[in-house]
C-alpha cells in the first residue's frame, strides 16, 4: 500500500511497476483522501481513482484497488461507472475497496469534506448509505436492463451500467471497517473484510462478531476472506515479519503492507526478501 500523499506520481509509479515484477506481491493499494491526513496539511494528495486508473494502465499483473473508497465522496452509480472503467483498463484486476467513510470525530477527516463542499452525515447515515451503495453497484455491474432504485439514501431512475466490468460476475467487494454496524454490511455484501489497522487482538474480536452476523443471515463466515493492514518498518523488518505471522495465525490471509514514504530504491524486492520470504 502506497498512500498517495506527500509523494510524487513518479514515486508511486516506480514502486508499483517494481512490485508488478515481484511474484510474491499479489496486490497493491492506494487510499481515498482528497487532502493529506499526515505530514504537511497543504502538501500534495492525489485523487485515488484517477491515480488508480493511471497505475492500472502501467502495470500488468497486480490486483489493485483503494483501501478503501469513501462512500461519502461519490454517488454510488458514479462510483460503479468509475470502477467498471478501471476494471476494463486493468484487464480485470480490480478489487472494489469501499467503506462508510471517515469517522465524524476525526478533525483531519472532516476538513476534506468541508473543503470540497461535500456533505458529512453521521455514522448511522453513512453505514446505511454504504449498504445501499453495495446493492446499487452490484446491480449496475450485473443487470442487463435499466432499473429504478428507490432507497432511503439512494434514488435512481433508469439506472444502467455499460460497459460492464471485465470480471464476472463482478469485481470482488473489499469492505473496510470495524464498527458493529459496518460488520453487518460486511456480512451481507463483502467478499473480503479489511480490518483498518494492525491491532491483531482487536481484529480477532471483530472477526468473531462478523462470524455471528454471518450466522444470523445464513452465510458461511469462511466465504469472507479476512484482510489486515500492517505498517512496515524499514529499520526493523523482524518486527513486521512477526506481525505478519501473528495476523496469519489469527486467520488473516490477505495482508496489506503499508509502506511509509519516501520509498527506498528497490523497496518491492526488499519487501519480498525481508518480509514475505525472509532470507537466512
Amino acid at each position: 500500500m502506497t498512500a498517495p500523499q506527500q509523494v510524487d506520481y513518479a514515486d508511486v509509479l516506480r514502486v508499483w511497476q517494481e512490485a508488478d515484477a515481484v511474484p510474491q506481491i499479489a496486490h497493491a493499494w492506494l487510499f481515498d483522501h482528497l487532502m493529506p491526513i499526515g505530514g504537511d496539511p497543504l502538501g500534495p494528495a492525489y485523487e485515488g481513482w484517477t491515480l488508480l486508473s493511471a497505475l492500472a494502465a502501467r502495470t500488468e499483473r497486480l490486483r489493485l484497488g483503494l483501501l478503501v473508497t469513501s462512500n461519502r465522496l461519490r454517488p454510488p452509480a458514479v462510483l460503479a461507472k468509475i470502477a467498471a472503467t478501471v476494471d476494463v483498463v486493468s484487464g480485470g484486476r480490480l478489487d472494489l475497496g469501499i467503506g462508510a467513510g471517515s469517522r465524524t470525530d476525526i478533525p483531519w477527516a472532516r476538513r476534506e469534506y468541508d473543503a470540497h463542499g461535500l456533505p458529512f452525515h453521521d455514522a448511522a447515515y453513512a453505514v446505511g448509505a454504504l449498504a445501499e451503495a453495495c446493492t446499487v453497484i452490484r446491480r449496475l455491474w450485473t443487470e442487463a436492463e435499466p432499473f429504478d432504485f428507490d432507497g432511503t439514501y439512494v434514488q435512481l431512475a433508469g439506472a444502467f451500467g455499460n460497459p460492464k466490468p471485465v470480471q464476472r460476475p463482478h469485481p470482488p467487494f473489499v469492505i473496510g471497517g470495524r464498527a458493529a454496524a459496518t460488520l453487518r454490511v460486511v456480512a451481507e455484501h463483502a467478499d473480503v473484510w479489511n480490518y483498518p489497522g494492525g491491532d491483531v487482538a482487536d481484529a480477532v474480536r471483530r472477526g468473531a462478531l462478523l462470524d455471528r452476523y454471518c450466522a444470523e443471515i445464513g452465510r458461511d463466515p469462511a466465504s469472507i476472506t479476512r484482510s489486515l493492514v500492517l505498517p512496515v518498518a524499514y529499520d526493523d523488518p523482524g518486527a513486521t515479519r512477526a506481525a505478519i505471522g501473528r495476523a496469519m495465525e489469527a486467520g488473516f490471509g490477505h495482508i496489506v503492507l503499508s509502506l511509509p514514504a519516501p520509498y527506498p530504491a528497490g523497496v518491492a524486492e526488499w519487501v519480498a526478501g525481508k518480509l514475505i520470504v525472509p532470507s537466512g
